[in-house]
C-alpha cells in the first residue's frame, strides 16, 4: 500500500496535541503489511508516515497483538502439512511443476490436476 495514503488515513485519527486515538484495526493491519515489506530505515518509515518512534512502537506494538491473536488474518499463504512418507503414486505425471518432499524426494508434475491427483492419495 501506498505511505501517501496510510499517512493520510493515520492522520484522521489524530488528535488536535498530535496523539494517535482510537486507531482502527483495518489501518493497523495495513500498517504492519507496510512494514514488513519495508526495505528502508525506521526512521524514514515512521517519518514518511508523520509519527515519531514512540507512536510507531505503540501502533506495531498493538498490530502484532492482534495477529498474535488472531483478530486480524494473516497472509493469503496457508501451508498445509501432510505426514508419511510418500512416494508417487502409479502413473504419477512428469512435467514442470516440481514437489520437493522431505528433502529426499523431488517429484514432477505437467499440469495441477496431477498434483491436485497426488495430494488426494497422499492424504
Amino acid at each position: 500500500m501506498d505511505l501517501t495514503l496510510l499517512k493520510k488515513r493515520l492522520s484522521t485519527y489524530k488528535t488536535d496535541g498530535g496523539y494517535l486515538k482510537g486507531v482502527d484495526n483495518e489501518l493497523l493491519v495495513d500498517i504492519l503489511s507496510a512494514w514488513e515489506s519495508w526495505t528502508g530505515s525506521g526512521k524514514e518509515f515512521y517519518s514518511s508516515l508523520g509519527t515519531t518512534s514512540n507512536q510507531m512502537g505503540f501502533l506495531m506494538g498493538k498490530a502484532k497483538k492482534l495477529k498474535r491473536e488472531g483478530v486480524m488474518p494473516s497472509s493469503e499463504f496457508k501451508e498445509i502439512q501432510i505426514e508419511g512418507n510418500l512416494s508417487a503414486p502409479a502413473g504419477a505425471c512428469s512435467g514442470n511443476m516440481v514437489l520437493r518432499w522431505k528433502e529426499k524426494h523431488v517429484i514432477e508434475f505437467s499440469t495441477v490436476d496431477c498434483l491436485l491427483d497426488f495430494l488426494k492419495r497422499a492424504s
